[in-house]
């Protein structure tokens, strides 16, 4: 799929993986909508990459509606990338025996909230609105990519909430996929590794970490770069014989208990 002149919405594009994703779209012809929380960083990206920015909660369908018309403005929208998300690390139980110890239930349901829900909220809606997109001579009107997480498949002690959101992602994948392609839609998903964005921090403890993270990859021994991974994502937008797949990037690690 040629991404010259089309538009796309990139949620989560304001930094990270969502970021290195809207500029790499941006580079190939693309109108990126940022859709994100961070209304600063959002606005900044936007104006280098000639987008524009849309104040997004992922689980609110007017928020969502909202980009996707400003994304109509831009140009055909084609292209859908799922990049929002949140992290979070919490045992099952507490070591006291105490009730009260226990995963906070609230935690778990925003987690799946944000994550699952979030992402599929984004799917449909999208969806709803390239389905009326004028099709390619080959039938086809746009494309999704989700991200997931290898935590789908490695899940670490602490990750039930994560993993549980991410495994939603890859498992919703190919039901959605085959929904949309009556519309001529295609849905893949990409499951990072390790990757080295802002979350990890900065200075000599943040590099130590990394540093004993990296031991963990197969090949090669490092955290991979947002870049690496933006164009896994836009490799699955841009080839049309990508569909109802998800793609591990992420240096042939597996991920240890803990």
């Amino acid at each position: 799929m040629e991404l010259n002149g089309i538009s796309a919405i990139v949620t989560g594009g304001a930094s990270g993986i969502g970021e290195a994703c809207a500029r790499v779209l941006a580079a190939r012809g693309a109108k990126v909508v940022i859709a994100d929380l961070q209304d600063e960083k959002g606005n900044a990206l936007a104006t280098k990459i000639g987008g524009a920015f849309a104040h997004v909660d992922v689980t609110n369908p007017d928020d969502v509606i909202a980009a996707i018309e400003l994304a109509k403005e831009m140009g055909p929208l084609r292209a859908l990338v799922n990049s929002a998300g949140v992290g979070w690390a919490t045992r099952t139980i507490g070591k006291d025996g105490a009730y009260d110890s226990a995963h906070d239930l609230a935690v778990f349901r925003k987690v799946i909230e944000i994550n699952l829900i979030g992402t599929f909220n984004c799917i449909r809606l999208a969806a709803t609105a390239m389905s009326t997109t004028e099709p390619l001579e080959s039938g086809e009107r746009g494309a999704i990519v989700n991200m997931a997480s290898v935590a789908a498949f490695d899940g670490q002690i602490g990750q039930a909430s994560y993993s549980a959101s991410k495994g939603g992602v890859v498992g919703m994948t190919l039901p959605i996929a085959r929904d949309l392609s009556a519309s001529g839609i295609r849905v893949n998903t990409v499951a990072p590794g390790l990757i080295d964005t802002p979350i990890y921090g900065e200075g000599e403890a943040s590099e130590q970490f990394k540093a004993n993270l990296e031991k963990g990859v197969l090949f090669p021994k490092r955290l991979g770069s947002p870049e690496e991974l933006a164009s896994m994502v836009v490799e699955l937008v841009a080839n049309s014989y990508m569909n109802a797949e998800t793609v591990r990037v992420d240096g042939g690690i597996r991920m240890p208990p803990k």
